[in-house]
């Protein structure tokens, strides 16, 4: 996926993402750090169709759902690789 990052004066900070099939979306981090999910039109890549705005815990949980492993079984195996490490007995 190509990222590009856009600072937009008084709004926020805007990463615009395209996928390896063309699609486009973006994600506007808002000055109020709000979150709005951004869909672009293919055939209008300036303005969005849709608009879907998200708090701090909404955002949180859009993005616990994307991560390819959740979070705890991150957490679980970063906690193996140092017992691993500092020679712990699994």
């Amino acid at each position: 996926m190509d990222i590009t990052r856009t600072t937009v004066p008084g709004t926020g900070v805007v990463h615009h993402c395209v996928t390896r099939g063309g699609q486009r979306f973006g994600v506007l981090v808002d000055d109020a750090d709000r979150r709005r999910l951004l869909i672009y039109d293919p055939a209008d890549l300036d303005v969005p169709l849709q608009c879907i705005t998200m708090e701090h815990d909404e955002a949180d949980q859009v993005a616990e759902i994307l991560h390819s492993r959740p979070i705890p079984d991150r957490l679980a195996a970063l906690e193996r690789r140092f017992a691993e490490i500092a020679g712990e007995a699994p």
